[in-house]
Order: C-alpha cells, then sequence, then structure tokens
C-alpha cells in the first residue's frame, strides 16, 4: 500500500470505531480479516495511524472546534496530520490515487490553511485537553491523583510498551532474555517485577521460539506486580476470581512451581476458553477453569474456607489502562461508576467466602478512581468483620513506574469465626 492508501484505510478503520461504539482492538481485527490483501506492514502502519488518532483525540477536537469544523475520522486524521506529522501539501495524501482517501473540499482547504503550522498543544489549552481526560472521569481522577492529574494522564496517553512475563516452570529470566536475543529480541529487566522483561519495540512474537515454547507470557509489568503480591507458595489453594484469559493464573501457577492448585474462575466462558492453550503451552498443569453463572455462584458456597489466597480483579472502570484502550476514553458502552461499584462490592463480599482462617483476600482494580480502590477496601472492611490489612495497600502508577495503573489491597482473614462463615 501506498502512504496515502494507509491514511484511506485508516479513515475508514476510524469511521467503524465511531459507528459501532466496539474496541479498537476488536474492531481492526476484523477490519483487517475482511480485508486480507492489507500486508503484515500495512497492518501495522494502518494500526499506528488509528491509535494516534485515538491518542490525541481530545487535542484534535479543540482544534477542530475552535475553527468550526465537525470532529469526524476524516477532519480528525488531517488535523492530525497537520498538527503532528507537518503535512505541506494535501496532494500528496488526498486524492492520491485509487485506495487514497478523496481530495479535500473547500471548507477542509479552509481549515487545512488556518491549522498549518500550529502547536498540538497551544499555551492556551486547558489541562483536562492536553491531558486527554474525558469529562465523565475528570473529577473522580482529579480527587484520586490531586497534584499528579496532569503528569499521570499525559503518561496514559502514551503508547504501552510490550513487556514479558518469564515463565518459571520452563526458563530463569537469563535464559529467556538469551534466546529472545538469539531471535533478534532486545529486552531489558524490570527491577518491580522479579520476572518481567520489557522489550525494545514492538516485535512480532507470535513468530518468535520463547513465546511459542511458552517460556514467556505477554505481560503488563503492573499486572505480574498483582500477581507477586498474592505471595502464592507451592502447595497452596488458590482462586483468581475474575481470571479473564487467565494471564494472572498463569503466573500464580509459576510462584507456585507447579504444585498445589489454582482456580481461574470467570463468568465469561469465552475469556477462559482461551486460557486452554495457554495453559498448555506454559506447562501449567496445576490449573483448573471453573466458569461460574454469577459472582454468587453455588461453587462458592461449596467451596466456603478452603483457599489461601483469593485474588480477586474486578471489573472497573479500566481508567489505568488507558495506554492501551486510548478509545475507552471516549466510548463508553460498560456499566456506569455507580452500577460498577455496586458490582465490586457484590464480587469482594462473595469471593471473600472462599477465604480460609489465616488466608488472605488481595483486591485489585486497574482503575485510578479513588471510588473503585480504597472506597471500596473501607467499604468491605466495615461490612465483613474478620478482615483487616495485611500489609500497605499498593499502588502502580503509569508516570513512575512505566505501567498501566493498578490498585492492590492485600487483606487477611483472622483465624477466628467471622461473619462470612454463616453468610447465605
Amino acid at each position: 500500500m501506498t502512504p496515502a492508501a494507509r491514511i484511506g484505510a485508516a479513515i475508514e478503520a476510524l469511521e467503524l470505531i465511531e459507528e459501532t461504539g466496539r474496541p479498537a482492538d476488536a474492531v481492526l481485527g476484523g477490519f483487517f480479516r475482511a480485508r486480507r490483501h492489507i500486508g503484515a506492514g500495512d497492518r501495522k502502519a494502518v494500526a499506528e495511524r488509528v491509535f494516534g488518532v485515538l491518542r490525541r483525540r481530545a487535542r484534535l477536537d479543540w482544534h477542530l472546534a475552535r475553527r468550526g469544523a465537525e470532529p469526524t475520522a476524516r477532519t480528525r486524521m488531517l488535523a492530525r496530520l497537520l498538527l503532528v506529522d507537518r503535512l505541506q501539501e494535501p496532494s500528496t495524501v488526498f486524492g492520491r490515487g485509487t485506495y487514497a482517501p478523496a481530495p479535500l473540499d473547500a471548507a477542509e482547504l479552509d481549515l487545512f490553511m488556518t491549522l498549518a503550522g500550529e502547536p498540538l498543544e497551544p499555551p492556551d489549552m486547558p489541562v483536562t485537553i492536553s491531558a486527554e481526560c474525558p469529562a465523565w472521569a475528570e473529577r473522580g481522577l482529579r480527587e484520586s491523583l490531586g497534584v499528579a492529574f496532569a503528569e499521570e494522564l499525559r503518561a496514559l496517553a502514551e503508547p504501552a510498551p510490550v513487556d514479558l512475563r518469564v515463565n518459571a516452570l520452563k526458563a530463569t529470566r537469563r535464559e529467556a532474555r538469551r534466546l529472545l536475543f538469539q531471535d533478534g529480541v532486545r529486552t531489558a529487566p524490570l527491577e518491580e517485577a522479579p520476572w518481567g522483561l520489557r522489550c525494545e519495540g514492538r516485535p512480532a512474537l507470535g513468530r518468535i521460539r520463547a513465546f511459542r515454547e511458552g517460556l514467556v507470557e505477554v505481560q503488563d509489568a503492573g499486572a505480574q506486580r498483582i500477581a507477586h503480591a498474592v505471595a502464592a507458595a507451592p502447595g497452596m489453594q488458590v482462586v483468581d476470581f475474575c481470571a479473564g484469559a487467565g494471564g494472572k493464573a498463569l503466573a500464580l501457577a509459576a510462584d507456585m512451581e507447579g504444585k498445589g492448585r489454582v482456580v481461574a474462575a470467570d463468568v465469561h466462558d469465552k475469556r477462559l476458553a482461551r486460557l486452554g492453550a495457554r495453559m498448555r503451552r506454559a506447562g501449567a498443569h496445576n490449573i483448573e477453569r471453573r466458569l461460574l453463572e454469577s459472582e454468587r455462584d453455588r461453587w462458592i458456597r461449596r467451596q466456603r474456607g478452603k483457599f489461601n489466597r483469593v485474588l480477586v480483579d474486578v471489573p472497573c472502570t479500566g481508567t489505568g489502562s488507558w495506554r492501551r484502550n486510548p478509545d475507552a476514553r471516549w466510548t463508553r458502552n460498560s456499566p456506569s461508576l455507580v452500577e460498577l461499584t455496586a458490582l465490586q462490592d457484590r464480587i469482594v463480599e462473595s469471593a471473600a467466602r472462599l477465604v480460609k482462617p489465616g488466608g488472605r483476600l488481595v483486591y485489585a482494580t486497574c482503575s485510578l478512581l479513588r471510588d473503585e480502590n480504597e472506597t471500596r477496601v473501607a467499604h468491605f472492611l466495615e461490612t465483613a468483620p474478620g478482615f483487616a490489612r495485611a500489609a500497605d495497600d499498593l499502588r502502580i502508577s503509569p508516570a513512575r513506574d512505566g505501567s498501566d495503573g493498578f490498585y492492590v489491597a492485600i487483606l487477611e482473614r483472622e483465624t477466628g469465626p467471622c461473619a462470612h462463615d454463616s453468610a447465605p
């Protein structure tokens, strides 16, 4: 594809994302599957164009609004080409070949002339715009982040690096680095994550031997730290209560040296199904999958008080993961914050029943909002006699730690009876 054709494809993909309201990565996956003629290099270039617009949407829209232009996929791309790429001549892109975007009309030419040479972030741009903060989250993020508001939000507007977790069941970190290096993948050890590696660039891992043979898994450094905070040891009984596709369950199994039992539980069968191939590749034979009907499934009652560790990485707004999902700022298809916090309360209350006396309940979110973090833990401790904090809360910062934003609270169940023993 020509550079102009790539931009045309990116505009088309952006239109689909806007029309469907679905996550950008899912839309792009379907977009490329329907266009088999687009090669790997072109797919990468188109995706970079798409996400380049999504990461700057607030700033691009601010410039468009000042000039009376409607924000569309096409005008946003034009603004991005002018304000970021410093496009000098529109005819080198628009109308340049069969698959290129159509030539600029009169209004778009006027927009081109007024935007040309302008800085992306002029001095009078409000901080909420330059930090790409959506209106629905501003109040909560300001309350939660305080003076770090702008710094954290700007960090979340940057692309996430590729982090790997070395599978301790199959290799040491040194061995994995060596094998990756032999395949042309350069990595650096992550200080805060004992099994973590950060890649240089964005390698195509599907073709790399260390990945295909299960020596490494793709996992953000912050997510690795959550699994490490569980302190799962060989021989323990452990539940990953909201396991999804099982990334943390795999990390827990490795920490346990394959000894003991890890239950990966979730209400989404398609997510759990993806764990099967990952388990086999990793050699994690002590993981069992458990599909739940709801957060109050009957299985929970039958397994009451049997587990040493229960990890509850609850569904949340995902404000800490905006580096990977920049469109999530603007597409609110998920439940409201009020609905989510109520669900979080139900999930942690139910999951707590699984913890044996002396065991630990680890509550986690990929959110930066206090309402989903400290407030939820405080509510649980007020309503669940017999649990107390076992360690200081862990707050993982995009700006400080270079990873997604996470919150972790480590709670311990006292050895005496508690209210959850008799809960229905």
